[in-house]
């Protein structure tokens, strides 16, 4: 990947603003988060590393220009159609479990991460 092509990619602080589980997924968390202005929608497969609630006001990194991606979740005798407008970054611990990456200190939602 050539620098050119590294700074296409749109990388935002945002901060989350509300965190619940989908109905039938251990794993998937529903994330709406403030990019400054715009709130967007995230899904993450994040839900067996962290409860929901202590997600509410971290400030995280994002990729923002990514197409969205729509899950379709079926819970007892329906579906649940939701649509992803980014995606969070995380490392895995040696256990393999996702760590989100954070903001060490509190900057605007939106920031430009370089």
């Amino acid at each position: 990947m050539t620098i050119d092509e590294f700074q296409q990619i749109d990388l935002r602080v945002a901060r989350i603003l509300a965190a619940e589980r989908l109905p039938g997924s251990d794993k998937l968390l529903k994330l709406r988060i403030n990019l400054g202005g715009e709130e967007r929608q995230i899904i993450a497969g994040v839900g067996k590393a962290y409860e929901p609630e202590t997600l509410v006001g971290k400030e995280i990194a994002v990729v923002v220009n990514m197409e969205p991606r729509v899950f379709t979740l079926r819970h007892g005798s329906g579906q649940v159609v939701l649509e992803s407008q980014g995606m969070l970054l995380a490392a895995h611990g040696e256990d393999g479990t996702p760590v989100i990456l954070t903001v060490e200190r509190e900057v605007p939602p939106g920031s430009r991460i370089t």
